[in-house]
């Protein structure tokens, strides 16, 4: 069991592609369901979680994924872009009064595509979430082992 790191965040809105639910995205059923599969292949199962993510403004930290503990090198999910490296760190979201089994999800920027999130944003899949909207706080339970913090 990880010694977490409890991490205060604020729920804010993305780019809504992870989700397909942005009225111009390019992937209409959202690029979380699209790789998947891809990410099951390779041996971890994404589909207890929300086929979109959670984005956590962690504010004046800037964070580092040191040392995942999934990091996928050349997944070819979309017939219309390179590969991409994508790495994942297990944590918790405290929201509500209840805590959900999630995970960081971390596309690396040196092979991503496009929609980029500053380095205080991380994104989390977790399974549905009812009640949680943009603006509200939420805390966040990191492995310091995988995943540093930084004043920004």
């Amino acid at each position: 069991m990880p010694n977490w790191q409890r991490i205060a965040g604020t729920v804010v809105e993305g780019h809504r592609v992870a989700s397909g639910t942005a009225k111009d995205s390019p992937y209409p059923m959202g690029s979380i369901a699209m790789q998947t599969p891809f990410f099951l292949e390779r041996g971890l199962d994404l589909r207890s979680y929300f086929a979109g993510t959670i984005g956590v403004s962690c504010a004046s930290m800037i964070f580092d994924v040191a040392n995942p503990e999934y990091t996928f090198r050349g997944v070819k999910w979309s017939p219309e872009h390179h590969a991409e490296d994508f790495s994942f760190s297990r944590c918790r979201i405290v929201y509500g009064g209840s805590t959900y089994d999630g995970l960081v999800y971390y596309p690396h920027p040196d092979t991503k595509i496009g929609h980029f999130h500053d380095g205080a944003t991380l994104e989390i899949l977790a399974p549905f979430i009812r009640g949680i909207r943009y603006g509200v706080g939420v805390k966040l339970d990191i492995n310091p082992d995988e995943i540093t913090f930084i004043d920004g």
